[in-house]
């Protein structure tokens, strides 16, 4: 889940579109909202608008909004029985798939608007409906077909159906369609995301850090605007001691106060320090 922001506001108060998207399927709903709705309200949406079609999910995959870290929000899925990832900050590249599925939206509200900039709001539900019908990159199936296991009409569709063409009467045999369907797109996921990994890992090095490893930090523009006004100022700081390895990805560092932000840092962020590296005044060059 994920949040478009900086949209006109509509007559209806809303600015913001709250996007959910199943990983299997990669069905999506776009839900209107606002973007001061805290965690409660948007805890309600979800409740309403997603849990009610598809159930309570096993895991969600998240950006750091200041939503979905507040104590009402983790506590309430960890009763739930569902486990909360989180996208280290300023790497939105882990939560891809909404990152991918809000250009597409961004596609379709663009193409279907037209003059009337605000009510965007209004057309929401015709953007999911046509997101849903359309085949995935990934699976080569829609997600309503990978969900319900048939196309849904449209008015195209709206024509007298030849006998054979329509869906099997007998629940056994239709049971054991829906099931083949499913592995054919688990094989298919797996395949993509494999290909994918492979082509993102073909020129990158494997770095790992220990606690207690020295590092210089990257001061990304985005995270540190305060230290890059301008392109003369240091574009690393340091050295920092790596205090906890969350993953092959993450990392906490011990921060100084005076930063005031988070202190997990993305690897692709981080850069070994050296004992020699005092000799060279690596802060004023890019990592």
């Amino acid at each position: 889940m994920n949040f478009v922001l900086g949209l006109l506001r509509t007559q209806r108060n809303k600015d913001s579109i709250f996007v959910i998207v199943d990983q299997f399927s990669k069905m999506a709903h776009f839900i209107p909202c606002n973007k001061t709705n805290d965690a409660t309200f948007v805890a309600e949406l979800y409740f309403k608008e997603v849990i009610r079609l598809h159930g309570i999910p096993r895991s969600i995959v998240l950006d750091r909004d200041t939503k979905f870290l507040s104590h009402f929000w983790a506590t309430l899925w960890k009763k739930m029985g569902t486990k909360l990832k989180y996208s280290t900050a300023c790497h939105p590249q882990i939560d891809g798939q909404t990152e991918v599925t809000n250009r597409t939206l961004g596609t379709l509200l663009r193409a279907l608007i037209k003059t009337n900039a605000k009510a965007w709001d209004l057309i929401l539900p015709y953007a999911e409906f046509a997101y849903n019908m359309a085949p995935s990159k990934t699976t080569g199936l829609s997600p309503f077909k990978i969900v319900y296991g048939v196309e849904p009409l449209s008015p195209i569709a709206l024509i007298p159906w030849p006998l054979e063409g329509k869906p099997s009467s007998k629940a056994s045999k239709r049971v054991e369609e829906i099931k083949h369907l499913h592995e054919q797109v688990k094989l298919k996921i797996e395949k993509s995301n494999a290909s994918y990994q492979a082509q993102a890992n073909k020129h990158k090095k494997k770095v790992v850090f220990q606690p207690g490893d020295l590092v210089w930090i990257h001061l990304r523009k985005e995270r540190f605007p305060f230290k890059r006004k301008t392109n003369l100022m240091p574009r690393a700081d340091g050295p920092f001691e790596v205090l906890e390895r969350v993953n092959d990805n993450a990392y906490n560092m011990d921060l100084p106060g005076d930063y005031g932000l988070s202190s997990t840092f993305n690897v692709a962020d981080l850069s070994p320090y050296l004992e020699d590296d005092h000799l060279v005044n690596l802060r004023a060059n890019s990592l």
